[in-house]
């Protein structure tokens, strides 16, 4: 398939797949959540079959739209409890229709997605499944969790809503600031698979970061849901990706974010990064999400602030003291106070078992010990963290490095 084509297809899947299913979702109910994921994974897969042979039509969306509802109209003739839904099919998903599904029903799906009564990894699977076209592997990476075990989640999260009947709605304004936050997760969780690909040739998946930053902007635009946390994180999202560019060279190898050229930075996204940093100071409210945008601010800033760094770092660490985090943190501080206070404050997380596999953990050992001359320790490091999943321009780099000690 030429490149344009699969452009095109992971495009259309991770911006239109969730709102298809959402409208489907709706017209069917949520006992047939996966008839609607079934046939719109059809239509994509009718265009991976057609499209490099046809052409991409002029109306790639609603192409997929037509081919979704033929196959659902083929579907609910065969099943005499769903031949109702028909009218309702046809004036939903009518063939002519080019524009996107409505907004509201995409939001639905979300928090369809993240019902309370669901487990809450369960619901963090689904969402990123269902609503933003994440595949089990990208999933299991992103969360530090086997594929079976998500594919599990999965299976057993649509088998409680088919039996609970749970409706695809907006949640009520008492309860929505609650099941945002697993929303506002997942979100997180998809710019980051973008920002740096669990898998395959490169770095990034740019497609990923723009629809994890619309969809943040969806919310945002949303009365009942345009909360501080939720300018945090959109603030956050922008000022990484206004490095997204020189993140990569030419040959789309890695660069370090002090390696960086920072013309290549986009002022604009910094902007509106420090424009939601602002909205999100609206009343008490300090989340996660505050804290990192603030520090991908003292980033953007220019010379970097480390005792300013650390000291955020150490509020992150209040709220949500994860392994990876406390692993930044590490960095930071080998940053202010030096390598082997870094290596000090790792050895803290190092038997962490959600790092066991991470490859940041030894590639981070390993150029703190080139930092402080010990360059056998720092090889066999490269040589673990070669040993773990990354991508292959992750790779590349760790190979670069790990030549360049021999």
């Amino acid at each position: 398939m030429s490149q344009p084509v699969t452009e095109i297809l992971d495009h259309l899947f991770r911006r239109q797949s969730g709102r298809m299913v959402a409208v489907l979702t709706s017209i069917l109910g949520s006992r047939n959540l996966s008839l609607a994921e079934e046939v719109v994974q059809d239509s994509l897969l009718r265009a991976l079959e057609l499209w490099p042979f046809q052409g991409v039509p002029d109306q790639p969306q609603a192409w997929l739209l037509r081919v979704a509802r033929n196959l659902a109209h083929d579907r609910l003739r065969r099943e005499a409890s769903l031949a109702s839904k028909i009218p309702e099919l046809e004036r939903r998903l009518n063939a002519s229709a080019a524009e996107a599904p409505p907004v509201d029903e995409h939001l639905a799906m979300m928090f369809l997605c993240c019902y309370p009564s669901l487990p809450a990894q369960a619901r963090l699977c689904l969402t990123l499944k269902l609503a933003a076209g994440f595949s089990v592997a990208e999933i299991g990476r992103a969360l530090l969790l086997r594929e079976d075990a998500v594919a599990q989640r999965i299976v057993r999260a649509k088998k409680q809503i088919r039996e609970e009947n749970i409706p695809i709605a907006m949640p009520e304004a008492g309860v929505l600031p609650d099941r945002l936050d697993s929303v506002l997760e997942a979100l997180y969780l998809m710019f980051n698979e973008g920002y740096s690909a669990s898998s395959g040739e490169s770095l990034l998946r740019r497609v990923l970061c723009d629809e994890a930053i619309y969809l943040t902007s969806l919310l945002v635009a949303n009365p009942q849901t345009a909360l501080p946390r939720v300018h945090a994180l959109l603030a956050l999202q922008y000022l990484h990706a206004a490095r997204l560019d020189a993140r990569t060279d030419a040959s789309g190898d890695l660069v370090l974010l002090e390696d960086q050229d920072r013309v290549r930075w986009d002022h604009h996204a910094i902007a509106l990064g420090f424009r939601h940093l602002d909205l999100s100071a609206a009343g008490d409210e300090i989340s996660a999400y505050h804290i990192q945008a603030a520090i991908a601010a003292e980033h953007a800033k220019g010379q970097a602030d480390w005792h300013a760094i650390v000291a955020l770092y150490d509020q992150l660490c209040q709220l949500q003291s994860s392994p990876v985090v406390r692993l930044n943190r590490a960095v930071a501080v080998a940053r202010r106070d030096g390598p082997q206070a870094g290596l000090a404050a790792i050895e803290t997380i190092a038997l962490d078992p959600a790092l066991a596999r991470y490859y940041l953990l030894p590639a981070v050992k390993a150029a703190l010990h080139m930092e402080t001359g010990d360059t056998l320790q720092a090889a066999a490091l490269y040589m673990d963290a070669l040993g773990c999943p990354c991508n292959a321009a992750e790779r590349r780099f760790l190979e670069r490095r790990l030549a360049g000690l021999q």
